[in-house]
């Protein structure tokens, strides 16, 4: 392993050398970097025509979650997780709201160098039964996390993504053989409105959905509803209609209600019943599991059985009350509840 004297510098996964310098191959953006350039994502740089990572073991957040937070609700309900993140995004949403580290560059935020090995140990002697690389892009320190998957595997870890899932396949398929549940954030259904407010493309995410979903990870999908951006009506229709049709209907879908932050804050608060109305498209078009974020006032954190229609799950904020899922299964008609309980 090639480690700095820092401990954060390491020679990174997936890249090729061209006639300019490198190429990185890690995400679609596919950046050309000459000697000294970082790429997009400010973590990776061309060192002497070699491709480094400046954010190994650099944790710049770590916190213990509930697993609803994430948010999974069909994985392990009331279990806890140990959540990481580096600095850095390999996309650039104007409504960003952790822009202080997924934007910085690495030498600006404060970091311990917290390797695989004492993550895991960290884990572990805080009883919680997952690790969660979440807050910026675990995608950006891809290095990172697949040596902290690896190792989390052997010792019967959990290991979660919370994704924008801005990936090319060669390195996702790789990661996924040690990834237990990720949640990614199907940000559009719109490649326009991708480029506009990510700049970034709608169909790598697309593909990074239909991936992990054929390696057998346990997914769950959130949608950020922004006024007069993403939620325009039709396009939710469509957005579902694709879930459903490509597999999609037993995977919780998390619409969340938009706040102003970062870029976008002349924009107002989503309209609670935009978010309703999302919901019941979602629900008309055949997902079964449809849940609404940062909408205290409506029942839309509650599991309740596809048959039955009983309330199977019952949540407040982030706290699970009672639970009447037995053997994945609902305990008053037997249905089986997709997801790992």
């Amino acid at each position: 392993m090639s480690v700095s004297i820092d401990g954060f510098l390491k020679e990174a996964y997936y890249y090729r050398e061209t006639y300019k310098g490198v190429q990185c191959m890690i995400c679609p953006h596919l950046c050309d970097l000459k000697e000294g350039q970082r790429g997009i994502c400010h973590t990776r740089i061309n060192i002497e025509n070699k491709l480094y990572t400046e954010v190994y073991g650099r944790a710049c957040a770590l916190h213990i979650d509930p697993i609803e937070k994430k948010p999974l609700y069909h994985f392990y309900p009331g279990s806890t997780c140990l959540s990481v993140a580096t600095v850095g995004c390999n996309l650039s949403c104007k409504n960003c709201q952790n822009s202080s580290i997924s934007q910085a560059m690495p030498s600006s935020v404060k970091a311990v160098y917290l390797p695989p090995e004492e993550l895991t140990e960290a884990c572990t002697k805080n009883k919680c039964n997952s690790i969660a690389y979440t807050y910026t892009e675990p995608f950006t320190y891809y290095e990172y996390t697949l040596e902290s998957a690896r190792l989390a595997r052997k010792k019967k870890i959990n290991n979660i993504v919370v994704s924008a899932g801005y990936i090319n396949q060669e390195p996702l398929k790789e990661l996924c053989q040690y990834i237990d549940a990720a949640n990614i954030d199907l940000k559009s259904f719109d490649n326009d409105i991708y480029r506009r407010i990510s700049h970034g493309t709608l169909q790598p995410v697309l593909n990074t959905l239909l991936t992990i979903k054929e390696a057998g990870v346990w997914l769950e999908i959130t949608n950020l509803l922004i006024p007069s951006l993403n939620d325009d009506i039709d396009k939710i229709k469509d957005m579902c209609k694709w879930l459903v049709d490509n597999g999609f209907s037993d995977n919780p879908l998390h619409f969340s209600r938009f706040f102003p932050s970062y870029k976008l804050t002349e924009l107002p608060p989503t309209p609670i019943k935009t978010i309703i109305e999302a919901r019941d498209i979602a629900l008309n078009a055949g997902i079964k599991y449809v849940y609404l974020g940062n909408v205290p006032q409506v029942d839309g954190e509650n599991t309740y059985c596809p048959s039955c229609k009983k309330l199977i799950v019952d949540r407040k904020g982030y706290d699970v009350i009672d639970t009447h899922i037995i053997n994945g299964k609902c305990e008053y008609c037997g249905y089986i509840i997709a997801g790992v309980f």
